[in-house]
């Protein structure tokens, strides 16, 4: 039976922080933070058993028998983290996007190719359906870093589709919610939702985020108990695919205005160091032209070390 208290969901709320941070990035995915620090299996099953069953439980049990059914205070511990990286470090990590990308991309790159080979190494066996899953994973994840983004719908059925789709993405390694909004063409819409105080809008997407979150993590729960290789495998392609997003040169395509007013970067595509540092001297680019290799590279290597140090606090 698991303590309660400080000493043991301190380090969960410690991981949930570092969710949170991980899903402010777009491109950064959550989930990857949550498998590299021992927690994604715990916390697919937590989700997994919020179902009608607990109004069964409520009846028997009372309230005390449905938080220890959803394992509540660990849930709570990882959300208040998340909750409490959000309002401490957005305005930060959107600073560093802004202002130093190559920097910033680069430590998640080597944190990413870390959590690649760390989730690769949980797989107890190769063979041809893995190696298949694994290559389909990545194409996937890489197709979805270079698709065109679509016109947004603002209809609700395609507002509840869009928040089911989202929050899936985001209980896969590799895969960032908010990246997939601006895919469908509905980041602004939701933004402009929330900004708007619309609340016919915003409850349709919560909606469709609590269904998606409950009926995609039974998927996954079921998926880990049954094919539990061919699942890593998959989440290893999808980690593997996702690279091309966090590649520290990029090439902007395209901008849009946030919700100040201020225009940002929405979509890029990778590039070699010698074209990036040519387009950003002709564009007069705010951070220079400078590739930074060296710098990218060591930061590259702090990244890696990041995932090291987690994959032991996990194993703790």
């Amino acid at each position: 039976m698991k303590k309660s208290g400080i000493k043991n969901y301190g380090p969960i709320f410690l991981k949930g922080m570092a969710m949170g941070i991980a899903e402010i990035i777009p491109g950064v995915s959550g989930g990857t933070i949550a498998f590299i620090t021992g927690i994604y299996e715990r916390f697919i099953a937590a989700l997994h058993n919020i179902d009608l069953s607990l109004f069964v439980i409520l009846k028997k049990e009372g309230i005390s028998g449905v938080w220890k059914k959803i394992d509540g205070n660990f849930l709570a511990s990882l959300a208040a983290g998340m909750f409490a990286s959000i309002l401490l470090f957005v305005k930060l990590v959107t600073h560093l996007i802004e202002t130093q990308p190559v920097m910033l991309w680069a430590f998640f790159f080597g944190l990413i190719v870390a959590s690649a080979i760390y989730v690769a190494r949980q797989i107890q066996e190769w063979n041809i359906a893995n190696i298949i899953t694994l290559l389909i994973g990545a194409g996937i994840a890489y197709y979805i870093t270079i698709a065109a983004p679509a016109n947004g719908n603002d209809a609700l059925w395609f507002v509840f589709f869009s928040g089911m789709v989202a929050i899936s993405a985001m209980l896969l390694p590799g895969l960032s919610g908010s990246f997939i909004l601006l895919l469908m063409g509905m980041y602004g819409i939701v933004l402009g939702g929330v900004k708007n105080m619309d609340l016919i809008i915003i409850a349709t997407f919560a909606l469709g985020c609590i269904t998606g979150i409950l009926s995609f993590s039974k998927i996954l729960n079921w998926a880990f108990k049954h094919h539990k290789s061919m699942t890593l495998a998959g989440l290893t392609g999808f980690i593997i695919g996702s690279l091309n997003r966090v590649w520290p040169w990029q090439e902007v395509l395209s901008r849009r205005v946030n919700s100040k007013g201020h225009e940002v970067v929405e979509f890029t595509r990778s590039v070699l160091p010698g074209k990036f540092a040519a387009l950003n001297a002709a564009d007069n680019m705010p951070y220079g032209n400078d590739p930074q290799i060296w710098v990218v590279i060591a930061l590259m290597a702090v990244g890696f070390g990041v995932v090291l140090v987690l994959e032991r606090t996990g194993k703790k």
